[in-house]
């Protein structure tokens, strides 16, 4: 009897925990810019998808001293960037982290990102129970974005 509640209880709570660490937000399409040698920043894009609500209010990184959820958008002619301490996930709506957008900064690099290689990247999200939870991801390296076309050489403009 003893062992048969036993094996009970280890069922029930590798089911709960199974739960607890379902992926509430999708990551789809990321990946981090490649650097050059000297460079100490660089930025991570993709693209999150929440079943419900939630907000992104942070990440981290081995290979960053900093990283840090970022916005960049125009205040009159001067394109500004700057950190935001949430970004809302509405649920089932895809927000896009892309280049001259919201993306993820990676700042005073302990190395260089090279092409083709990958990254670790732990997301944080806050559900609006005040619930956390973070996805891990590996991100690919690329000089641009996937699916991005290369400019034709010896075309004339």
């Amino acid at each position: 009897m003893f062992h048969k509640t036993i094996h009970t209880l280890i069922a029930v709570l590798a089911l709960a925990a199974g739960c607890a660490h379902a992926q509430t937000v999708d990551v789809r399409e990321a990946w981090a810019r490649a650097t050059v040698q000297g460079q100490k920043a660089s930025g991570a894009f993709m693209k999150l998808t929440a079943k419900e609500g939630t907000r992104l209010v942070g990440a981290d990184s081995p290979v960053a001293g900093i990283t840090e959820v970022h916005e960049m958008k125009m205040e009159g002619d001067v394109m500004k960037m700057r950190a935001v301490s949430a970004l809302e996930l509405p649920a089932g709506k895809t927000v896009e982290l892309k280049p001259g957008g919201y993306h993820v900064m990676l700042m005073d690099l302990k190395t260089p990102l090279k092409n083709d290689s990958t990254l670790p990247l732990t997301l944080l999200f806050k559900d609006a129970k005040g619930v956390e939870s973070k996805v891990e991801v590996q991100l690919p390296v690329r000089s641009m974005a996937p699916g991005a076309a290369m400019p034709a050489h010896g075309t004339k403009n």
